[in-house]
């Protein structure tokens, strides 16, 4: 595929099973990657961008390319076909374990008071010919497994209202409203980092032992005389 989404060439399906049925790989991001991941967001998003005052994705090459250097950012490319740069980007998620950016306008009491322990979807894009064929679910299904396996109870995103097509693909998916328009919420049944309490089992009382009884000393005799 090239950054503007072309059909995969025969090259690329010789890589998929050998029922010609093509495979689905997720892996994290690589430096090598950041233009090809740029240009294939950029397409996702253009449609969204003509219909949204409201903000626009993604927000600058130079914050994407920011983003790869901040710690506790995870980004992941969903690709089909052959392994390597040969492959082709049909997904891309990105999320962060903390409020992340220095024009997020998140209140992050808003969180704590709740008892949630969030992970943020910050982007999440499917290639519009991908849509549909189980790609987005996919993506979905990754960033809940990593919020169970880093303990979060939440998958909190941002989605434009008028953004109709994914309001309906997260509200099937279980995402609520939060008090902001824009923001939606997952739970996320996760199991506790640190395990409950339990009673602690009471001491058996030790076996009695009985003392030996002393041993009585044998009265010395003396011989009859005669």
């Amino acid at each position: 595929m090239s950054d503007e989404g072309t059909a995969p060439t025969a090259k690329k399906k010789r890589a998929a099973k050998p029922d010609g049925e093509p495979v689905l790989r997720v892996r994290r991001i690589h430096r090598r990657d950041l233009n090809r991941a740029w240009e294939f967001l950029k397409l996702c998003f253009r449609t969204v961008n003509r219909e949204t005052v409201e903000y626009q994705r993604p927000r600058s090459k130079r914050r994407f390319l920011e983003v790869y250097e901040e710690e506790g950012v995870e980004q992941l490319l969903f690709e089909v076909g052959a392994d390597g740069d040969a492959a082709d980007i049909v997904g891309y998620a990105e999320c962060a374990f903390e409020i992340t950016g220095s024009d997020n306008w998140m209140n992050e009491n808003f969180f704590t008071r709740r008892g949630m322990r969030p992970m943020f979807v910050e982007e999440l894009a499917v290639h519009p010919e991908y849509q549909g064929r189980g790609v987005g679910s996919f993506l979905l299904e990754q960033l809940e497994h990593l919020a169970r396996v880093r303990g979060c109870t939440h998958l909190v995103l941002e989605v434009a209202e008028n953004n109709k097509r994914a309001l309906h693909f997260y509200r099937a998916r279980h995402f609520q409203k939060l008090d902001a328009a824009v923001f939606m919420a997952r739970r996320v049944d996760s199991d506790q980092e640190l395990l409950p309490p339990r009673a602690l089992k009471t001491r058996a009382p030790r076996a009695a032992v009985e003392k030996p009884a002393p041993r009585r000393r044998k009265a010395k005799t003396t011989p009859p005389e005669g």
